[in-house]
């Protein structure tokens, strides 16, 4: 990523994802998109900050005006996960993905913070 800042659609954002196909349908999760270009991420039903916090790198890139493209790595788990968020119709579709596993991934999303 260089000296490139994340998109400003999702730079200091708290984004609620609410997955409908995937290995966490029916689940939401709560993105912390932080200004330093690091990002959290917790079970939205679950409090926040749990024992363990990872904080990977992210990429978010503007494609269209209504389309960003947003990417990271969690190293404890060594899934990437690659999503497509559409601001015009709130829907998210994307991968999740290992060094073993690929699973297309879809749902929904609102920005809560």
């Amino acid at each position: 990523m260089g000296n490139q800042q994340p998109a400003a659609a999702v730079r200091g954002k708290t984004i609620r994802l609410t997955w409908t196909e995937g290995p966490t349908k029916g689940m939401s999760h709560e993105h912390v998109f932080h200004q330093d270009g690091t990002v959290e991420w917790y079970d939205a039903k679950s409090p926040r900050g749990g024992s363990r916090q990872e904080k990977p790198k992210y990429a978010a890139v503007k494609v269209t005006d209504d389309v960003y493209a947003v990417s990271y790595l969690a190293p404890a788990s060594g899934y990437t996960l690659t999503v497509v968020l559409n601001l015009q119709d709130k829907r998210v579709v994307g991968f999740a993905s290992s060094a073993k596993d690929w699973y297309p991934v879809q749902g929904t999303f609102e920005v809560v913070r």
